[in-house]
Order: structure tokens, then sequence, then C-alpha cells
């Protein structure tokens, strides 16, 4: 059997992580739309960025998803876990 690997060099972690932190920025933008609502004539102009910053940290998301999902079928598939 193997020896196991630390965490950081894990790509399930990397991929679960990358998940996480583009699942909580998109929600950020979520946050900051409703923010900038109130400043709505100084910020207008970004308004259309942030529609594509949100679809743009989702598709992040998803690949850090499928990073994490392909990772441990590769594991189970090695036999390493």
């Amino acid at each position: 059997m193997p020896a196991p690997k630390p965490l950081s060099e894990s790509r399930t972690m990397r991929g679960s992580g990358a998940a996480g932190l583009a699942t909580v920025g998109a929600a950020g933008v979520e946050v900051a739309r409703e923010a900038l609502a109130e400043t709505q004539a100084a910020v207008e102009p970004l308004v259309p960025y942030l529609d594509t910053l949100r679809w743009v940290l989702i598709g992040v998301t998803l690949v850090g998803i499928g990073v994490a999902v392909y990772a441990r079928w590769d594991d189970w598939r090695r036999g390493n876990r």
C-alpha cells in the first residue's frame, strides 16, 4: 500500500477548495449587487460585468467539482482509496 500523500497535494482537496471559493465568490457578487444598488448612479457601468463575473465563478465552481470527482474516481481506479 503506498504511503498517503499530504492533503496539500490532494487533487480532491484542490478541486473542492476551488469549488468552495468560487461558490463564496458568486454569493459575494450577489451581495455586492445589492450593496451597489444604493449607489447605482456611481457604479452603473459595472453592472454588466457583475453578471459576467457571477457566471465565471459558477463555471469555476463546476470545474472544481469536476476535478474533485475525477480525482476521487481516478484514485479509486488506481486502488489508492
